[in-house]
């Protein structure tokens, strides 16, 4: 008898450390989830307070004299706008050709060496730049003797193939059953037939993962437009940023209107950047809960097998 009520009391002893140890693990998780949204949280209210409120500090977690001016001044600056139509335009040409790119070099890799002959040398080639980089000089030099100076496709085509990327994806395609495969075959569909409707189709929890972070990736991303863009005209929307807070436009001050120094002296400068921070945030912040169910499947079926 004593063993056997030994043997009921294990159970509960091993359901409340259980317990215990997911209790921890949600605290720790929404400690770290609350340190990374209370400055999310403090940039909004400060974009949302007056300006002397902001020049006091006393803007934490919730706006004080609740103002929209940031974000009317904001949104009719016309480099503003500018800078975030040219980061618009980098995601969306930036997407496309990343996305077909790391397909397109995916598909075949993922194929065994009975059916592509060398791809283990294909495959190295790949793995051997994630791990040597030719460096920022050959790689500025490579940029201007193209010509792409100063465009889009200069941000855009040095990193058209993301070899991590490629890598997810072609084992994503190894894990799919090989039966599929073989029974397209047997009724005459040929590779490109199987990749777009067959492979493809079923990949799109790592095919969305990969996009979202293809799309932040463009978006985040700012020291390519600083190097590359020779004209402040032409810079993307972080770029535009960096250089709002880190570099002081004296040249503004010295060339604005009256009204222009009227308009500037009712808006802090604060209050000012953290209405375009947030602005540029929201895209991204908007897109991740659509998405956000594919990264666990996309990414662990895609990072088993080598």
């Amino acid at each position: 008898m004593a063993g056997i009520q030994e043997s009921r009391r294990k159970p509960s002893g091993i359901r409340n450390t259980s317990r215990l140890a997911d209790a921890g693990i949600i605290a720790a998780m929404s400690l770290a989830g609350l340190l990374c949204l209370l400055p999310i949280v403090n940039v909004l209210a400060l974009s949302f307070s007056s300006s002397a409120a902001a020049a006091a500090g006393r803007v934490k977690l919730w706006p004080v004299d609740f103002s929209l001016e940031s974000y009317k001044y904001a949104l009719t600056k016309p480099q503003f706008l500018r800078s975030f139509a040219i980061s618009v335009k980098r995601v969306g040409l930036g997407l496309a050709v990343n996305m077909a790119c790391t397909v397109l070099a995916a598909y075949p890799l993922s194929k065994s060496s009975r059916e592509l002959t060398g791809r283990g040398v294909y495959a190295w080639f790949f793995f051997f730049t994630m791990i040597f980089s030719g460096g920022l000089i050959p790689w500025y030099t490579v940029v201007k003797q193209t010509g792409i100076m100063n465009t889009l496709w200069g941000v855009i085509l040095p990193g058209a193939v993301p070899a991590y990327h490629v890598i997810i994806l072609l084992n994503f395609f190894r894990q799919l059953p090989r039966e599929l495969g073989e029974a397209a075959v047997m009724d005459g569909a040929g590779e490109f037939y199987m990749m777009v409707r067959l492979y493809l189709p079923l990949s799109v929890p790592s095919l969305a993962t990969l996009a979202l972070f293809t799309a932040v990736g463009h978006w985040n991303s700012w020291f390519d437009g600083l190097v590359l863009m020779t004209s402040p005209d032409n810079y993307p929307l972080q770029t535009y940023l960096r250089n709002l807070i880190v570099v002081k436009n004296l040249q503004t001050m010295q060339t604005a209107t009256q009204a222009e120094l009227r308009e500037m002296a009712r808006i802090s400068d604060r209050t000012l950047r953290a209405s375009q921070i947030f602005i540029a945030a929201l895209p991204v912040l908007a897109l991740y809960p659509y998405l956000q169910k594919y990264f666990m499947k996309g990414l662990v079926m895609g990072s088993v097998k080598g």
